[in-house]
């Protein structure tokens, strides 16, 4: 009783960051609820060596992550096929255009920038951290940032141009 009482505080505490993140990857926050489900349920199965882990939390994130990229490669063929056949207004009722401009700039970034953005600048891990999460050196997270960030402040200059000239 006490691993599922542990367990279960543990997903309390930290179940909507691992969600944010997941979604920040991804674009679609039912996808990455799934993802974030299918991690949870793999750590609960692993759950006496999962909490052994430096961070829990970073192995579910690690999990959630890897379940929501495979599902989206898969998918991505689906919707591409999906847009040339029949081109759809993706317009989500409730979400400024800020936030659209800023999903869809993440999402033109490649993997490990994406990764490294969202897992420092939403996530709040250290340069350190992030390096340990993505299991490669500090120096390629500096770069995966510093590229990330100047890919997205033109992504999101080419999205507001009129704010660009106002800058």
């Amino acid at each position: 009783m006490r691993d599922a009482e542990e367990f279960d505080a543990f997903y309390a505490a930290c179940a909507g960051r691992i969600v944010g993140h997941v979604y920040a990857l991804t674009g679609n926050r039912g996808e990455a609820e799934d993802a974030v489900a299918e991690a949870f349920m793999r750590a609960w199965q692993r759950w006496r060596t999962v909490r052994e882990a430096d961070s829990p939390e970073a192995w579910v994130r690690r999990v959630a992550s890897r379940v929501a990229v495979s599902s989206w490669r898969k998918t991505l063929n689906r919707v591409r096929a999906h847009r040339r056949a029949a081109p759809v207004a993706q317009s989500v009722p409730g979400l400024s255009e800020d936030h659209v401009a800023l999903v869809r700039a993440l999402q033109r970034l490649n993997a490990n920038q994406r990764r490294a953005v969202v897992l420092y600048h939403l996530n709040d891990l250290s340069v350190a951290e992030v390096a340990a999460e993505m299991q490669v050196p500090v120096g390629t997270v500096k770069t995966y940032l510093a590229r990330g960030r100047r890919a997205m402040a033109e992504l999101l200059t080419e999205t507001h141009p009129e704010e660009a000239s106002h800058g």
